[in-house]
C-alpha cells in the first residue's frame, strides 16, 4: 500500500487498476498553494511505484478544475526569491517531467476552469477531456509573466504554432468545445458526462496490453522530451526571470482588485 494518507489536498481513490485523483480545495477553486502545488509534483512518482495502478484520472473537487496559483503563494513569491526558485522553479520542471515520464496513461478529467499549474496538469494528461463548462487559460502574460510551466512544451504540438501563439500571447480564454476543435484537448463532452467518460477510458487503458500503452505513451512522449530541450527549459527559466520584474507586481494587484493591469513595461495610457 502507498502512503497516499501523506498527501492533504489531493484525495486518491482506487478502483480495479484505476487511480482516481482529486485535487480537494474546491472552497478556492482548487487553486494551487504551496501544499497542493508540492503534491502536484509528487504525485506521478507514487503512483508509478504503486503496482495496483495501470492508469490514473485526474481531476478537481467542485466547480473547478483548477484556478492556478494562490494569490497567497504568487504574495510570497514577490518578496521571497527563494520560493521562485526553489517552488516555481524547481516543482513547476517536476510536474511536467513527472507526468511525462509516468509510463501508466494519465486522462484529466477538465470539469471546469484549468488556469496556470492546472492547467498544466490538465493539457500534460495523455488524453485530456474537457466539459462543455471547462474554460481554459494559461493566464501568464496576464500575471505579468512569461508562460514557461507547461506551454511551450506540448501547446504547439496540440493545437500548432499560430493558435499557441494566439492563446499564449493574449492569455485568451477557451472553452471546451473550442479546445477540442483547436486540438488542445482529446474530447469535450456535456458535463454531466465527463467522469463516467473519463472513467471509461481509465478503465479501457488500464485492461489493455500494458507493455504496448506504455511503451507506445513513451514513444510519442520522445516529441516531448525534445520540446523540453528546445524550448520548455529556457521558456520555464524565462518565467523565473519575469517573476524579478515591476510587471508582475501589477499584474497580481489587478487580478486581486479584478481590474484591466496597466503594466508598467507598456508605458501611460495617458492620451492613448
Amino acid at each position: 500500500m502507498m502512503a497516499y494518507e501523506e498527501y492533504r489536498d489531493l484525495l486518491i481513490e482506487r478502483r480495479d487498476g484505476v487511480a482516481v485523483v482529486t485535487m480537494n480545495r474546491p472552497e478556492a477553486l482548487n487553486a494551487t498553494d504551496r501544499r497542493l502545488h508540492n503534491e502536484l509534483a509528487r504525485i506521478w512518482l507514487d503512483l508509478g511505484r504503486d503496482d495496483a495502478v495501470r492508469s490514473v484520472v485526474i481531476t478537481g473537487a467542485g466547480e473547478a478544475f483548477s484556478a492556478g496559483g494562490d494569490f497567497g503563494m504568487l504574495g510570497e513569491a514577490l518578496e521571497r526569491p527563494e520560493v521562485v526558485l526553489d517552488v516555481f522553479f524547481t516543482e513547476a520542471r517536476d510536474i511536467v517531467y513527472n507526468m511525462l515520464n509516468l509510463d501508466k496513461p494519465i486522462v484529466s478529467a477538465i470539469n471546469g476552469a484549468a488556469v496556470g499549474a492546472g492547467l498544466a496538469v490538465a493539457l500534460m494528461a495523455d488524453v485530456s477531456i474537457a466539459s462543455e463548462r471547462a474554460r481554459l487559460g494559461d493566464g501568464h502574460v496576464r500575471l505579468g509573466v512569461a508562460a514557461g510551466d507547461h506551454a511551450c512544451i506540448v501547446w504547439p504540438l496540440l493545437c500548432g504554432m499560430a493558435k499557441a501563439k494566439y492563446y499564449l500571447l493574449t492569455g485568451e480564454f477557451l472553452d471546451g468545445r473550442e479546445a477540442e476543435r483547436i486540438g488542445l484537448v482529446s474530447l469535450c463532452v456535456p458535463h454531466e458526462e465527463l467522469m463516467d467518460t473519463a472513467l471509461r477510458v481509465a478503465r479501457r487503458l488500464a485492461e489493455g496490453p500494458q507493455r504496448a500503452i506504455r511503451l507506445t505513451k513513451r514513444a510519442l512522449n520522445q516529441w516531448l522530451r525534445l520540446g523540453g530541450i528546445v524550448s520548455f527549459d529556457y521558456s520555464l527559466a524565462a518565467e523565473m526571470l519575469t517573476f524579478f520584474g515591476e510587471d508582475v507586481r501589477e499584474g497580481l494587484r489587478s487580478l486581486q482588485e479584478r481590474r484591466a493591469p496597466r503594466f508598467p513595461s507598456a508605458g501611460s495610457r495617458e492620451g492613448s
